[in-house]
């Protein structure tokens, strides 16, 4: 079994510090093999934000696997937007907008889905799906797969297609021939996992898309901060929120999805509310 701690939404700049201490703590006890992060770190991609949350990155145990998120893009500055949109990031964060860990048992690819040209939505193009079908091809058969971007790709049923990653449709076709398990997403700030079901019919497969709200933003829009705690074998995949309590001072566990592995893809079991 594997352990991955999912985060996403930091948003430096605009963090409720109280919160940064209590949640270090917890995922240094919790002793990840992975911590994933799925973009905007910063709220406007600054430098003084950036270097906030590289100090944070460096207390985290490793390893990581971090993306940007559109919020890493300069808004305001025009000619860093559109000519050097990811220089702070790639400064500060990593140089490395396609990060991968592979073992024995899990493969974790992250992608960029931030763009320049939009303000809020974000797209993977064709030379992506391309690197992307490669990488997941080259992996051993047996291993779970794990795709890492900041827009999502799936969403509950009432969210419009308009909010789900561009070219969404055409990168789940490419998750199916390549057998793709899980995929991580924040940019909403709010918590879910789901399986691909019903937005998504093809033949023969379903992957578990789980969504992380935002960890440390004071913008949490209604929902209390939070991250995912992602357990997975070869049968199961948990996903675990542990959520900010203020009456502890801590962030606790609270909802768990569970998903099965079945003929047709991964099935969702009997959700149950517990704390480990």
């Amino acid at each position: 079994m594997r352990t991955l701690v999912h985060l996403s939404d930091l948003h430096f700049g605009r963090v409720d510090t109280r919160l940064l201490a209590p949640l270090i703590d917890r995922i240094v006890k919790i002793q990840p093999d992975l911590v994933v992060v799925s973009g905007d770190l910063t709220q406007r991609a600054r430098s003084d934000q950036f270097k906030a949350a590289r100090e944070f990155l460096d207390v985290l145990p490793r390893p990581q696997i971090v993306v940007p998120g559109n919020h890493d893009i300069p808004l305001h500055n025009v000619f860093d937007r559109f000519v050097r949109p990811l220089q702070k990031y790639r400064r500060h964060i990593s140089d490395d907008l396609e990060p991968a860990y592979v073992d024995g048992e899990i493969a974790v690819l992250g992608v960029n889905t931030a763009r320049s040209a939009t303000i809020k939505g974000g797209r993977i193009n064709q030379d992506q799906l391309g690197r992307l079908r490669a990488r997941m091809t080259s992996v051993p058969g047996g291993t779970i797969k794990v795709v890492v971007t900041h827009h999502p790709f799936d969403l509950p049923s009432h969210y419009h297609d308009g909010n789900l990653v561009g070219r969404a449709p055409a990168a789940m076709q490419l998750f199916a021939e390549c057998g793709v398990d899980l995929l991580l997403a924040g940019h909403f700030h709010a918590s879910h996992a789901g399986d691909t079901a019903v937005r998504y019919r093809i033949g023969g497969y379903v992957a578990v898309a789980a969504q992380a709200g935002t960890a440390t933003s004071t913008r949490g829009r209604g929902e209390v901060n939070a991250f995912n705690l992602v357990h997975l074998d070869p049968s199961h995949i948990t996903i675990e929120r542990y959520g900010w309590d203020a009456e502890s001072g801590t962030f606790t566990a609270s909802h768990a999805d569970v998903f099965t592995r079945t003929a047709g893809g991964w099935s969702r079991s009997t959700p149950s509310d517990h704390a480990r």
